[in-house]
């Protein structure tokens, strides 16, 4: 039976305040852990599909290459016409998956043509190893700017 008088009011309604602040602190702190764990995986994904776009961007420059050296553009790749029919390499330059960008960093060779390219997203990668064959050289990257895809590895 709470205790009460006239001028304090009723100490088990002091109770339940301090209940109230309580629950809403540790909902406020469960809210902010499921914020930051779907933000992981948001990024996870991302650099997945980062993998996967930046794959297809080494096999268009190696394709493009085979057929007589490295390209100056990326827009050379849509449209090659050094052979009697029109090549497409790429059909459209892909979108970076973690700038939401068609704009790549590119490395170049020593007479300014493309033998690489990689993601111009700041910050460290989450993925550190595990990488498909051929992009072993991903292993601990500091940068997505060691991420390089095309005919050089860094």
């Amino acid at each position: 039976m709470p205790r009460c008088n006239r001028l304090a009011g009723c100490i088990s309604n002091g109770f339940a305040y301090v209940a109230l602040l309580v629950s809403l602190a540790l909902i406020a702190l469960a809210t902010a852990a499921t914020l930051q764990l779907g933000a992981a995986m948001q990024r996870r994904a991302a650099e997945n599909e980062l993998l996967a776009v930046g794959l297809e961007l080494q096999r268009a420059l190696l394709s493009y290459t085979a057929l007589g050296g490295p390209p100056e553009t990326l827009e050379a790749l849509l449209r090659d016409a050094r052979t009697p029919s029109l090549k497409r390499h790429l059909r459209r330059i892909p979108i970076d998956p973690l700038t939401g960008h068609a704009t790549w960093g590119l490395v170049r060779d020593t007479s300014g043509r493309i033998v690489a390219v990689h993601s111009l997203a700041l910050g460290h990668p989450i993925k550190n190893t595990g990488f498909p064959l051929g992009l072993s050289h991903f292993d601990n990257a500091r940068s997505y700017e060691q991420w390089t895809f095309g005919l050089v590895r860094n």
